[in-house]
C-alpha cells in the first residue's frame, strides 16, 4: 500500500479493525521469551505462540481464498495438523512466528486496499462446518479473519494473565 492510496472508508475500517486486532494478539507475547510463549499455563492445550502461528496461518490461508478461491487455501490438513498448526515445531521460535505474521498482515492490508471488488465471492471448500453451495464474498473473509483474530486474542489475553498476570487491557 502506498501513501498515495486512497481508501474507501470501508476498506479503511478493514484494514484498522484487523491491525487493531492483530495488535491485541501481539500484546500477550510482549516481553516473553519463547519458553514462555510456549507454556501452557491453563487445562488447554493452547499457547501463545502457538496461536499466533494459527492466526497467521488461518489469516493467509483465507486471503489466498478471497484471491483464487478454495483451490487456492493450500489446507495441508491431516492426522498431525493440530501439532503442526497450533504449536512451533523445532527451531521455530517465537521471533520468527512474529515475523511470518507481520509479513502475512501486510499482504492482507495491502489486498484488502487494493482487491478490485470486495463483493467478488467464491465457493467455500468441502467442510463439514460449511452450509454445501455456500459462497463468501472477499469481504465475508476479511470480516472473518477479522473474527478470528478477536477471538483468539481473548484466548491469549486469558494465556497471558495465567503466565505473569499481564493484561491486553486494563
Amino acid at each position: 500500500m502506498t501513501a498515495s492510496t486512497t481508501l474507501t472508508r470501508e476498506r479503511a475500517d478493514l484494514i484498522e479493525s484487523l491491525r487493531r486486532h492483530r495488535s491485541f494478539l501481539r500484546f500477550t507475547v510482549r516481553d516473553l521469551t519463547d519458553e514462555q510463549a510456549t507454556r501452557r499455563p491453563t487445562a488447554s492445550a493452547l499457547d501463545l505462540a502457538g496461536l499466533i502461528k494459527h492466526v497467521a496461518a488461518t489469516e493467509a490461508g483465507w486471503v489466498r481464498f478471497a484471491e483464487g478461491g478454495a483451490e487456492a487455501m493450500n489446507r495441508n490438513w491431516g492426522p498431525d495438523a493440530a501439532t503442526r498448526h497450533w504449536h512451533l515445531a523445532p527451531g521455530e521460535t517465537l521471533a520468527g512466528v512474529l515475523a511470518d505474521y507481520e509479513a502475512v498482515a501486510r499482504h492482507t492490508d495491502e489486498l484488502v486496499a487494493a482487491l478490485p471488488d470486495l463483493d467478488a465471492e467464491h465457493a467455500l471448500p468441502e467442510a463439514p462446518w460449511f452450509e454445501p453451495g455456500a459462497r463468501w464474498s472477499a469481504r465475508r473473509v476479511f470480516l472473518h479473519v477479522i473474527a478470528e483474530t478477536a477471538q483468539h486474542a481473548g484466548h491469549a489475553d486469558i494465556l497471558r494473565e495465567s503466565i505473569d498476570g499481564q493484561k491486553t487491557m486494563g
